[in-house]
């Protein structure tokens, strides 16, 4: 099933679920609480669809792919780390923009990249799960793309900005309950041109010892999303480019870039 959160021509934000009709059926409630569906109904054309979620916590686990330790090695300069263990990081739910919404380019800012991710969202609260019980806690998956501005990345002391300024994290376009993992490639096109394609699922640590980690210190709550990292390299974007990152099994998240308005 996928589920969205979207606004009708004159009407309020809401969350429905998707056909195969490309038919948005409006349910009231949260889509991992008792929920009812109100019986209205939308073509996807007609309406705005807005980020899916907006999560109580925002995770992100950084250098979770090979090939993206060894790029990030070889464009700092610094020595090849493999991450010794499955170590997980934040972002900042103001960054956050949904499908189809612009990406704005700080005026100061001089190496935008992106970084085309898939996204867990948790559905159950979870504490202390063993590696049998992790993945009983997901609702569904969605994908993200983890703008960054790399020279703020390597100058500031945190990435407050190089990660987190507004638009840099568009997530979408829905949530799909019923994602393989082990089937899905992630395919990012900058402008039509296919420029990243890796295996999803390839991952230095699988979400499962993610999750397992992470619940021994903290507790996860339903609507928590956790992004899983990237692969390879990203080209540098400029103003006027438009990103797609297509996940199989998960659809398209479209993003363009625009440069700030003064």
């Amino acid at each position: 099933m996928r589920w969205l959160q979207f606004t009708p021509p004159g009407g309020k934000t809401t969350h429905g679920t998707l056909d195969d009709q490309d038919r948005v059926h409006a349910v009231r409630g949260l889509p991992w609480e008792a929920h009812e569906a109100t019986g209205q109904i939308h073509a996807l054309a007609d309406v705005k669809i807005e980020v899916p979620l907006l999560p109580r916590t925002f995770y992100a686990a950084g250098l979770n792919y090979v090939k993206h330790v060894h790029e990030q090695a070889a464009r700092t300069g610094k020595p090849l780390n493999i991450p010794p263990q499955a170590d997980i990081g934040y972002r900042a739910v103001n960054a956050l923009v949904a499908h189809e919404e612009d990406v704005v380019i700080p005026a100061d800012a001089k190496q935008m990249e992106y970084e085309g991710e898939v996204v867990v969202v948790v559905g159950k609260k979870a504490k202390n799960l063993s590696e049998r019980e992790a993945l009983d806690c997901i609702f569904g998956y969605t994908i993200g793309n983890d703008v960054s501005e790399r020279l703020w990345q390597a100058s500031d002391r945190t990435f407050w900005r190089a990660k987190n300024t507004d638009t840099f994290k568009p997530m979408g376009p829905w949530i799909s309950t019923d994602f393989d993992l082990a089937k899905a490639e992630t395919r990012v096109t900058v402008n039509g041109e296919v420029r990243t394609e890796f295996h999803t699922g390839e991952m230095l640590y699988d979400i499962r010892t993610f999750i397992t980690r992470m619940t021994r210190y903290l507790t996860l709550y339903p609507g928590d999303v956790i992004w899983m990292g990237t692969d390879g390299k990203s080209p540098l974007i400029k103003a006027g480019d438009v990103v797609e990152v297509d996940i199989s099994g998960l659809g398209v998240l479209r993003n363009r870039f625009v440069a700030e308005s003064t």
